[in-house]
């Protein structure tokens, strides 16, 4: 196992990458950073086996390095807060930095720890033609140390920082949990980071059983390579932003599975639909698939309520691939995170699983989200403004091309004035709305009431 020291202090900025923007002590939490180190191993598809459509996949070791990397961990004071359960969340990295995207309000009001973990080279060392952006550019004297050899060896990190903060995790002088009882581990991981973790639960879980619940957010349905032979290739390492990586995403779809006793759950909205579709499976004991439809990949991600390090970190106030102005979607997924991480919870501890919910419907050769007279997709999990629509929300285009920031096109006065008889009208059907999501249980009331409020203000 990994060596563990910290907490970490210093630096020449006095504060560790990615530290909350928010009021944690008000809330109840203490934030701390940790380095661990050691020796980790790299996989390769064993011998006879492949990247199969069907996701049963099979590792062996293939080699092992050192290594030293680090996680920021946020965790309540009061043990009494604690509902037993760490989120390890695969720290998403592909804008060139360490981005905690599936953080959600639930995690504080839940009582959940969690843990940011830098599993990435990129997340250490940033890209090649810019890597300013890594831990070890943006502090040296902080993170001088720190060194992830390539992203073959980011499935056993990860497997070694989750036995570091789980329930049988050393209890040494160093304890990133500050004592508190664990009782679960939930590995967590959007877009990118979910590529990587449905590769980690379809060929590294079987073996390892770190995990006790996968929780998927915004999967594409194509998982990572394993050992990728492009770790050490020329273009690879001047790759710089986003776009070329997206490019150099290996191809072809494969079911996540769900027959190794544990929950999984996956989340997408809208954008990930055309590419998911071929591989959705059907719901089960231990598997969740929930859509939200007319939502974009990127759209709004309620940093009214966890705002952004981005711009104290690094001084960016926008994605880099954001569309300057409208038509991009105004929603956001993150109510239907929180309450997704709610009945994952009690999934967990009590053994009730999440309520099924409706997908969007598809038509077509090839398959197409089917769209209402609004132009917005039938079917799906449907937040109260689309539901209840003054704009033509969408995640992607008529012919199913990504939009990663989706659109969100407002209705004109005319056609307002042909869905609503008033304002006021507009409102009793939008609370309406908002009433059902809670009933059908994916939104919260908390969630729910400050999604009409909001709405009522714009």
């Amino acid at each position: 196992m990994a060596t563990l020291s910290g907490p970490v202090t210093g630096g020449d900025r006095g504060w560790p990458f990615g530290a909350a923007a928010f009021d944690l002590t008000a809330l109840g939490y203490v934030e701390e950073e940790y380095f661990f180190e050691g020796e980790a191993v790299r996989y390769r598809h064993a011998a006879g086996t492949t990247r199969s459509q069907d996701g049963h996949w099979s590792a062996e070791v293939a080699g092992s390095a050192p290594f030293k990397t680090r996680m920021l961990v946020r965790r309540p004071v009061d043990p009494a807060r604690f509902n037993g359960t760490v989120v390890a969340l695969w720290n998403n990295v592909s804008r060139g930095f360490d981005i905690f995207v599936g953080e959600s309000p639930e995690i504080y009001r839940g009582g959940f720890a969690i843990a940011f973990i830098s599993v990435q080279r990129v997340g250490v060392h940033g890209f090649p033609l810019k890597p300013e952006r890594g831990l070890i550019e943006w502090d040296k004297a902080r993170y001088g140390t720190l060194s992830i050899p390539n992203d073959d060896y980011a499935y056993d990190i990860y497997t070694q920082a989750a036995r570091l903060i789980g329930p049988d995790r050393p209890r040494g002088a160093v304890d990133p949990l500050g004592g508190l009882k664990v009782r679960k581990v939930v590995a967590a991981g959007v877009s990118q980071s979910a590529v990587k973790l449905v590769t980690y639960l379809n060929a590294i879980q079987p073996a390892e059983k770190t995990f006790d619940a996968f929780f998927i957010h915004l999967f594409f349905g194509n998982g990572s390579l394993l050992e990728d032979p492009r770790a050490d290739d020329p273009v690879v390492k001047r790759v710089e932003d986003i776009m070329p990586l997206a490019k150099l995403m290996p191809p072809g779809s494969h079911l996540v599975r769900d027959d190794l006793g544990v929950p999984v759950f996956v989340m997408n909205s809208e954008t990930e639909s055309v590419l998911h579709y071929p591989v959705r499976r059907a719901d089960s004991d231990t598997y969740r698939f929930w859509e939200v439809t007319g939502v974009g990949h990127g759209s709004a991600t309620g940093a009214s309520k966890i705002p952004s390090n981005e711009p104290r970190d690094l001084g960016i106030t926008r994605h880099e691939m954001a569309p300057g102005g409208a038509p991009h979607n105004v929603l956001t997924h993150e109510p239907v995170n929180s309450a997704a991480l709610a009945h994952l919870q009690r999934w967990l501890t009590e053994g009730v699983p999440p309520p099924v919910q409706p997908r969007i419907e598809f038509a077509g050769d090839p398959p197409r989200p089917v769209r209402d007279a609004n132009g917005i997709a039938v079917g799906g999990i449907r937040l109260p403004q689309v539901a209840v629509p003054t704009a033509r929300h969408t995640g992607v285009d008529d012919d199913g091309v990504l939009e990663m920031f989706g659109t969100s096109v407002p209705f004109s006065y005319e056609k307002l004035h042909q869905l609503y008889a008033s304002p006021a009208d507009w409102r009793r059907k939008l609370e309406q709305a908002a009433d059902a999501a809670v009933a059908a249980g994916y939104l919260l009331k908390v969630d729910a009431d400050a999604i009409v409020e909001e709405a009522i203000k714009a």
